[in-house]
């Protein structure tokens, strides 16, 4: 995507929403009966008798619960209790909140660098993705891991977000369920002003680039076009191909997933978001100009790409730009707005949901790749979370249905670490279906192997002695 192409973009997006996970989609220019119905319904006035009821309630407890009640922690607390039903994505966001999250989407903020889940019992919080180079990813936290507290005090009695923002230099110790782990254990991290390079890039052997994408922020589109300009000038000007690693990737703007995608393709639908209003109906299309002027691509991705990673990887794969490599992807298909309040807080609610050139919904199903890998096994699998078969949107309580949600043969991705997936996504960039080859082989020779093993184990069975055959006896001499 070109300079030009940026700022239209931008400017489609001002009358629009400001986005928080994802950001907001240019409105649609057109707007179906059912559209203005359900805009109609959602403009409705709440009946009043609901609303004498919240306030008896409210009243209720500032008057007799047995402490004094702060009426704005009161308030706060029923916003919170309306969106906790909907899907653990809407959520609502105090001045504090909305500020750490336009620090860390801009790429600098004091913190540990990780992306969090909370979980609907509130007594935990799930680690989606650290972030590559912060505190949180060199402590060795991993993806799928439980916080069950923070300074030795529950998350169940905290607001989870905010002991772990503070100043860089300032320590904080969690308490972490891991599975396969038998017993929570404590994980000491110093907090440190983050400055997320969500952008890396280096050749893998003459001619053949990689690019890392660790998180999708207001510059990531821009670093891109650089790296990719970086890699072509070490090559000679061109690129024989490139290998984008998106794993572990928990997602961020849409637009830098869309400026992305842009810059790889030269026409085709990119994405686009389907809701009950009009401003959420929205289609993105390539504008011609391909960066690497047709070289091929190969999208790396794992149970950790999430979101407007899977915007990227979903547009590559369905416009025939790109193979994806790697294991089925986390499943977050639906688009957040924050809807700004008068009083400067904001809730963040989901609005979308978002579908591929293909016109697939991957929400709660996620993408499956084209050559599907499975975690090596190392020395270090101990530390590994014995099975990620929950690490999916799928498993989330309240998480928003899918439309093709429950299908047959659905198996949740895995986590990919290392080098070892970027050596098979080189190798399938170079030979397109040697990896998915050398797989099958692998396999047949480990079943092959199995079958021998157990043959080998089989005890041997002597065969019983069969009882000597008695002689027939001797015909009777015939009377004369």
């Amino acid at each position: 995507m070109r300079a030009a192409r940026t700022a239209t973009l931008l400017l489609a997006l001002l009358p629009a929403l400001s986005w928080a996970q994802q950001t907001a989609p240019a409105p649609s220019q057109e707007t179906s009966g059912q559209a203005a119905n359900s805009e109609e319904a959602v403009t409705s006035k709440v009946p009043l008798e609901d609303i004498r009821r919240f306030v008896a309630v409210y009243n209720a407890v500032r008057a007799a619960y047995v402490d004094p009640v702060d009426d704005k922690k009161l308030m706060q607390s029923a916003v919170r209790g309306l969106l906790l039903d909907l899907d653990p994505h809407s959520t609502y966001f105090n001045k504090e909140d909305a500020q750490a999250f336009d620090e860390q989407a801009n790429g600098a903020y004091e913190g540990i660098g990780v992306e969090l889940q909370q979980q609907p019992d509130n007594a935990s919080m799930k680690v989606i993705s650290p972030i590559d180079d912060t505190p949180a990813a060199k402590a060795g936290i991993l993806a799928g891991d439980l916080i069950i507290a923070i300074d030795g005090k529950p998350i169940s009695a905290i607001d989870a977000s905010e002991p772990l923002r503070g100043p860089a230099g300032s320590k904080v110790v969690l308490t972490i369920v891991r599975d396969g782990k038998p017993k929570p254990f404590d994980v000491s991290l110093t907090r440190q002003t983050i400055r997320v390079t969500s952008v890396r890039s280096r050749l893998l052997e003459p001619g053949y680039g990689y690019i890392r994408l660790s998180t999708f922020q207001a510059d990531t589109g821009s670093d891109f076009q650089k790296h990719v300009q970086q890699l072509q000038k070490q090559s000679g000007g061109q690129l024989k191909g490139l290998v984008l690693d998106l794993r572990s990737n928990p997602g961020g703007l849409l637009t830098a997933a869309v400026q992305v995608a842009d810059d790889l393709l030269d026409k085709g639908n990119i994405v686009s978001t389907r809701g009950r209003i009009s401003i959420s109906d929205a289609r993105f299309d390539a504008t011609p100009g391909d960066l690497l002027k047709g070289a091929p691509v190969v999208v790396l991705a794992d149970a950790g790409s999430a979101s407007a990673s899977e915007v990227l990887a979903g547009a590559l794969r369905d416009n025939k730009r790109a193979r994806v490599v790697g294991s089925r992807t986390f499943g977050k298909g639906s688009v957040q707005t924050v809807l700004p309040l008068d009083n400067g807080d904001s809730v963040k609610l989901t609005t979308a949901r978002y579908y591929t050139p293909s016109g697939k919904s991957i929400q709660a199903t996620g993408i499956v790749p084209d050559v599907e890998l499975k975690p090596a096994p190392t020395p270090a699998d101990d530390a590994l979370p014995a099975s990620l078969s929950d690490y999916s949107e799928a498993t989330l309580p309240g998480h928003l249905r899918g439309d093709d949600e429950g299908t047959e043969g659905y198996h949740a991705g895995a986590v990919l670490p290392g080098d070892g997936p970027i050596n098979d996504a080189l190798a399938e960039l170079k030979n397109p279906g040697s990896v998915a080859a050398r797989l099958k082989a692998e396999a047949a020779k480990a079943d092959a192997a199995k079958a021998a093993k157990a043959a080998a184990a089989k005890p041997e069975t002597k065969a019983e002695p069969k009882p000597e055959a008695k002689p027939a006896p001797a015909p009777a001499p015939a009377k004369p």
